[in-house]
């Protein structure tokens, strides 16, 4: 199947996402001769530069900065415009930089099942007689990576992009049960004789040192490997048509939690791009007893409160406490049980708070509230408590019962009043 990208990864809106091509500085990293005796060869880092053009014209004369090889410096040119993206292109004078690191690479046929087919040939091109490099870059915040693989002549300095794999999604957030878009694009340049001889897309899982194979794509046969994720996809006519290999998860699990590598093989040449994806979902709390029981001065009890159906594991429970003052004082984190995973991987924690109503000085009672501080969000939940039997009455209690005793007073008074003159009354007809 022949592969003729002419439509950039990004297509750049020169107004808001491109800026004129920049000046990258790059660290160029290449291992030293090894001298034998068995030991792993060392590394070098050198400054470099690269000057970024999306048209080849002849290079102009460029004087290198003081610190830098005139050696390491190159000249790029990139017909998709994605190295001249705004988050590759710092304001003059800003501190933070994109990240850039340069590497010699040598094409090679590859071994995988989805990926040798492009070379079964056994043909190497005299077009692969020429210095390659491999070279990745990271935007500011976070907004795109890039990785590329470029060619050029023997003993010159001008390369061209062979091939790129970009993402702008390099850190994902996704909530529990919905979709998610891991987005991946791939560019090759239609000028190149390895650009109409097929492809392969490969997406891979890991995850605290475990791995495993998502989905893979053989481009030139139209064939996927028999190892396919449940759930996972890609959108196979977008691929083919405009280079869009983002992977689609139907639906977020917390097993999902993790680093994506999307990979893609041209005959000889391959190129990568990370990123990450974190599963969140906030916790759901519940209060028990709710409501509380009545309690008096002195009374001590117990409440619980439950966070359940959270992920990722990192939580942070507290009690609160809101007086009928209106006045809000923290109680603690309470007693703290241990993680608890359910059968969809989310997790689950309790905390208990002793309350004991004169110890704390809970007053005539208020509102008691547990708080669960997580990634997905804050979450509360509150009860009421009544303290019936108070010692200090409030100054409306006070006024209450002064007016219930005055009311009092005054039945007591009309009674005895009415019984005395009953009695008189009743002496006066006797006489």
């Amino acid at each position: 199947m022949i592969l003729l990208f002419l439509i950039p990864i990004l297509s750049c809106d020169w107004s808001t996402a491109c800026s004129s091509c920049p000046v990258l500085e790059c660290w160029f990293v290449q291992e030293k001769t090894g001298r034998g005796g068995g030991l792993a060869a060392a590394t070098t880092l050198e400054k470099s530069l690269l000057h970024i053009q999306t048209d080849p014209h002849p290079a102009e004369s460029q004087q290198a900065p003081p610190d830098i090889h005139p050696d390491r410096v190159y000249l790029i040119t990139d017909p998709a415009g994605t190295l001249c993206h705004r988050s590759l292109n710092p304001p003059r004078g800003s501190v933070e930089k994109p990240q850039c690191e340069i590497n010699p690479f040598l094409p090679q046929p590859s071994t995988l099942k989805w990926a040798s087919p492009l070379t079964d040939s056994a043909f190497s091109p005299i077009y692969l007689q020429a210095d390659w490099f491999s070279t990745a870059l990271q935007g500011l915040n976070g907004q795109l990576a890039v990785s590329t693989i470029t060619r050029a002549p023997t003993a010159t300095k001008e390369h061209r992009v062979v091939l790129s794999v970009t993402t702008t999604t390099v850190s994902v957030q996704s909530r529990l049960g919905g979709p998610v878009l891991l987005d991946c694009g791939l560019w090759a340049d239609p000028s190149s004789p390895l650009s109409g001889s097929g492809f392969a897309v490969e997406w891979r899982y890991q995850f605290r040192g475990d791995g495993r194979l998502v989905l893979a794509y053989d481009g030139k046969t139209d064939r996927l490997a028999d190892v396919q994720e449940e759930g996972a996809t890609l959108d196979y006519e977008g691929l083919h048509q405009r280079g869009n290999a983002s992977l689609i998860l139907r639906e977020a699990k917390v097993r999902h939690s993790g680093l994506y590598i999307c990979t893609v093989y041209l005959p000889y040449l391959v190129a990568q791009v990370t990123m990450e994806l974190q599963v969140v979902e906030p916790p759901s709390l519940s209060i028990h007893p709710s409501p509380l029981p009545l309690a008096v001065p002195g009374q001590s009890f117990t409440v619980q409160c439950e966070a359940s159906g959270f992920a990722p594991l990192a939580l942070e429970l507290s009690w609160e406490f809101k007086g009928t003052d209106g006045k809000s004082r923290p109680l603690g984190s309470g007693s703290l049980t241990g993680h608890r995973q359910a059968w969809d991987g989310t997790y689950s924690q309790s905390t208990r708070l002793e309350l004991d109503s004169a110890e704390l000085d809970l007053g005539r009672g208020g509102e008691v509230t547990c708080v669960a501080v997580h990634l997905g969000g804050t979450r509360r939940a509150s009860v009421t408590l009544n303290v019936i039997g108070f010692s200090s009455p409030s100054i409306e209690d006070s006024m209450a019962m002064v007016g219930v005793a005055l009311v009092l007073y005054g039945l007591i008074k009309f009674v005895s009043w009415t019984v005395t003159s009953s009695g008189n009354k009743g002496q006066r007809k006797l006489k």
